[in-house]
């Protein structure tokens, strides 16, 4: 059996899509990686998506079909842009159970 890549008491730490816009050095509260390659992808917000793609706002009575992430992905490159939940669940990817929030700057620093 499969684990729940991303249960509603984790997606709960995460802030809403666009909400550390405007900080230049936001904390990552989640991480994504594939065992298989090198492959990673660091949350740094997101929001629940409705059937139209369209991003909900807390407090809509609409039912989310799927969840659109912004973060840093370290795969081929390294680069910030969005990315799904749905087309994370399209490979082998695991949700680090042991990560702790930290900067961007403090994972660009690591990479």
């Amino acid at each position: 059996m499969r684990h729940d890549l991303f249960p509603a008491s984790v997606r709960a730490t995460i802030p809403a899509l666009y909400s550390q816009e405007k900080n230049e050095n936001p904390i990552i509260p989640l991480k994504f990686f594939t065992p298989s390659n090198r492959w990673t992808w660091y949350v740094i917000d997101g929001s629940p998506l409705d059937c139209d793609g369209e991003i909900i706002a807390p407090g809509e009575d609409k039912v989310p079909v799927d969840f659109m992430f912004f973060g840093l992905v370290d795969g081929s490159d390294c680069e910030l842009g969005y990315f799904t939940l749905r087309e994370l669940e399209t490979c082998f990817i695991e949700r680090d159970y042991h990560w702790r929030p930290r900067s961007l700057q403090e994972v660009r620093d690591a990479i």
